[in-house]
């Protein structure tokens, strides 16, 4: 006899949606980006700074940020990268 095996998300709380951020890698249930926590991060705040400043997020929500971008540093990377960019065309662009 079989099992039936339940597939798990590697990151639950992590999810792209058409028309949201640019289709870009976001926490569940909001329009926060993965890529916005990495920067505070990088930016000096702690991982408890980022919690209090996103209050409505949950301490699994935003580990999950960081798990993810520890497995898709490319992409988040290139996310602040483009990010970064866009801020300094739209300041030059005054």
């Amino acid at each position: 006899m079989g099992y039936a095996v339940k597939k798990s998300k590697v990151h639950p709380y992590i999810t792209r949606m058409k028309g949201v951020c640019g289709g870009r890698s976001i926490i569940e249930g909001t329009r926060i980006p993965v890529w916005s926590i990495i920067s505070w991060y990088k930016l000096g705040m702690s991982i408890e700074d980022i919690m209090r400043e996103f209050s409505h997020l949950s301490p699994s929500q935003v580990h999950d940020a960081f798990s993810y971008y520890y497995d898709n540093q490319q992409e988040i990377e290139g996310d602040i990268l483009e990010n970064e960019e866009g801020a300094y065309l739209r300041k030059v662009a005054k």
